[in-house]
């Protein structure tokens, strides 16, 4: 078997998040009469393997620039989002599972015969190209859905997830890589190459990150002409807080106090958002999350 790694106590605890609330979504659905007529899709976007297994490092190109993500907390990492929302009850109508590496999609073909009775459809593609496709061919007039982004890395694009928060329809639960990868590329001084300048700018949908979490010094040379430089000023809490402000820019509601997600050496690797997409049901949605968020 194809082993997919992870790491540490810190995914029980978001994998825990998430499957609360998929109760707490499916458990309300199946109780309101209107709402029992709307088709439920549960989408993961990285699914992996869908089993909680100890192997090898995730091998993709994305990991080499951030040592984090290979480390002994990163290494015991145990995803398994796919099999945890398969098992929820009441279930979805429907289970779409994102993985675009063929040996991966090819174990998550194993979540057929152990959830015979669920609708599950695997996806052996880009998450970003078919899931914006996906926002297209679905009658959101008829559909809710929860969406789960859980990147290795900065693979999730902003053109994805404000597709997302256009549906009016979606419930999104992200994993953002705050400290695994966002927080690396900051230069203390002066801004980063123009790769990863592109690179923030695509998970962020802007480039007022630039002016967000750096200032501007001038100084003058031996010539005696002006010279301007950047200066990081920003922390986890001003990237955090500047990536929960984005998404507000695109959903129509969302939770104000994300969750940070360390590893052993107390560093915060992942920030774990929620966002709803949907205006009729996003006051529920947030309230339930944000309780979740704060056990």
């Amino acid at each position: 078997m194809t082993g997919h790694q992870f790491g540490g106590d810190w995914t029980t605890e978001k994998l825990e998040r998430v499957r609360k609330y998929l109760t707490a979504y499916m458990t309300i659905f199946k109780s309101n009469e209107k709402a029992r007529k709307l088709r439920t899709i549960y989408v993961d976007a990285f699914a992996g393997t869908g089993y909680r297994t100890r192997g090898t490092t995730p091998n993709h190109q994305q990991l080499l620039p951030f040592p984090e993500l290979t480390e002994p907390d990163a290494e015991a990492f145990l995803k398994g989002s796919a099999r945890i929302a398969l098992e929820v009850e009441p279930p979805f109508n429907q289970y779409v599972f994102i993985e675009r590496d063929p040996a991966r999609a090819k174990e998550l073909e194993r979540l057929k015969s152990d959830f015979p009775e669920r609708k599950i459809k695997i996806i052996e593609q880009d998450a970003n190209d078919y899931l914006k496709q996906w926002c297209d061919q679905i009658d959101w007039s008829q559909s809710r859905s929860v969406v789960f982004l859980d990147p290795y890395g900065m693979q999730v694009s902003w053109s994805l997830i404000e597709k997302l928060g256009e549906t009016k329809a979606v419930d999104l639960w992200i994993l953002f890589p705050l400290g695994a990868a966002v927080n690396r590329l900051l230069r203390r001084k002066g801004l980063p190459s123009d790769s990863w300048s592109d690179a923030l700018t695509r998970i962020f949908g802007t480039d007022e990150w630039k002016n967000a979490f750096y200032s501007q010094e001038t100084k003058i040379t031996l010539f005696g002409a002006e010279e301007e430089h950047y200066v990081k000023e920003a922390n986890f809490d001003v990237i955090g807080n500047f990536f929960v402000n984005r998404l507000k820019t695109v959903f129509h509601g969302v939770a104000d106090n994300p969750l940070a997600l360390y590893n052993s050496r107390n560093n915060p690797l992942y920030l774990l958002c929620f966002a709803s997409a949907n205006p009729k049901g996003a006051k529920t949605a947030i309230k339930i999350a944000q309780d979740i968020l704060r056990k």
